[in-house]
């Protein structure tokens, strides 16, 4: 296997929907990768907030070959014991109580859409359906999660898409309640907008969603993809401001690295019943082992505490580079999701030179630099990061 050979396959076998880089990984440790030709590199992306606990954590390897040698998968037709474990740990770790699991943050969308349209029609008839969502956001792309996604750049050749979504500004409560009435069954955001640049909104946002979601009998609904699971200092981003949701959908690094997807629900978004939804895959013996060590290694090595607290340091290492180079027009963040927005767009070239010193991060566009490590990083590899990135930054133009 070499790097010829691979890009041979792609362009010969793959169709080409993602933009890929000319490398390959073999091999991952905790914050380590290894590429094809052996070079190592420092994973400040995780997979794009997947691999939460670092690559091939012990716990969630062990879980999986046990259960990979037992009992793979079954159907929904049947109890898994897994996953009601894995329902049962979830309810634990928030104030939704019953889970519905799928196998990406796309399907727990789509399976969100429907309970917000059903509770809509059971709550005020056949034109209580209306969704509101936010410009910039993302929330998947199959089809029903690509409609209440505020980005045309990924709707337009796909038109038309399902009807019934209303898109207002981002972190603007007042546009909310301008686009509010008793047609709408839902709003549905995220805590925190990763995929359009890591924009946080101001605190009290959600609270405010929540008062008018109560006032005109519709759901809060968060998507919790990205922000979930420890990622920005708490266990779910909602806990910032206290505006517990109705629906809350989770993915990425529920797995540990495998897929997974889950929509959780209270009691008054408690209203699918059997056969209004289903998932073939959805929640299998591998899928829920691989969340459950998950889980319990999260909790159990305080990787939720260590978002907090290591991820209030590397923001501060970034404003204090902000200081030192004026083309950082904004660091912006929670935990360990956090943005870096440069004003002369060379995110791209800073995502190229962290590359080249060893660091894996992530541009959005031209003017934002992601930066999603592992709940494990420790203050010395945000010090490494940093340093590679203040090279990155003072290298001549």
């Amino acid at each position: 296997m070499t790097m010829d050979s691979l890009l041979q396959q792609l362009q010969t076998y793959v169709i080409p929907t993602p933009g890929r880089a000319p490398i390959a990984f073999v091999r991952g440790e905790g914050m380590k990768l290894w590429d094809v030709e052996g070079r190592c590199y420092t994973d400040f992306l995780a997979g794009i907030a997947v691999c939460g606990l670092g690559h091939c954590h012990p716990k969630v390897v062990e879980a999986i070959q046990k259960q990979a040698a037992t009992l793979m998968h079954t159907s929904n037709l049947y109890i898994i014991p897994p996953q009601m474990e894995l329902a049962e740990r979830l309810a634990g770790t928030c104030d939704l109580k019953r889970s519905f699991f799928a196998n990406s943050g796309a399907e727990a969308n789509e399976a969100a859409i429907k309970i917000a349209r059903k509770y809509g029609r059971t709550h005020g008839g056949e034109s209580k359906t209306r969704i509101i969502a936010a410009h910039n956001s993302f929330h998947g792309r199959t089809t029903g999660a690509l409609a209440a996604t505020g980005q045309p750049k990924y709707q337009s050749a796909f038109e038309p898409l399902i009807p019934g979504f209303t898109f207002v500004d981002y972190a603007d409560a007042a546009a909310v309640a301008r686009a509010m009435d008793d047609t709408v069954c839902a709003v549905l955001v995220e805590p925190i907008q990763g995929e359009s640049g890591v924009r946080v909104p101001p605190d009290g946002y959600l609270t405010e969603l929540r008062k008018l979601c109560d006032r005109y009998d519709a759901l809060l609904m968060l998507d919790e993809v990205q922000t979930g699971l420890g990622r920005t200092g708490y266990w779910y981003g909602y806990m910032h401001d206290g505006a517990i949701p109705d629906v809350m959908t989770l993915a990425k690094s529920l797995g540990g690295g495998f897929p997974i997807g889950a929509a959780l629900v209270n009691d008054r978004a408690n209203v699918l019943v059997a056969g209004d939804h289903a998932s073939t895959f959805g929640g299998n013996h591998l899928a829920c082992a691989a969340a459950n060590a998950a889980l319990q290694a999260i909790a159990e090595e305080g990787m939720v505490e260590n978002s907090r607290q290591v991820g209030a340091y590397a923001l501060e290492q970034f404003r204090g580079l902000a200081a030192k180079h004026g083309q950082i027009r904004d660091v912006r963040g929670r935990g360990l999701m956090l943005g870096i927005e440069v004003s002369d767009e060379s995110a791209q070239d800073l995502n190229k030179g962290l590359f080249a010193r060893g660091y894996i991060a992530n541009a959005i566009g031209t003017a934002v630099l992601r930066i999603l490590p592992p709940l494990t990083v420790n203050r010395e590899d945000v010090d490494g990061f940093v340093s590679a990135l203040d090279d990155c930054l003072s290298a001549p133009r």
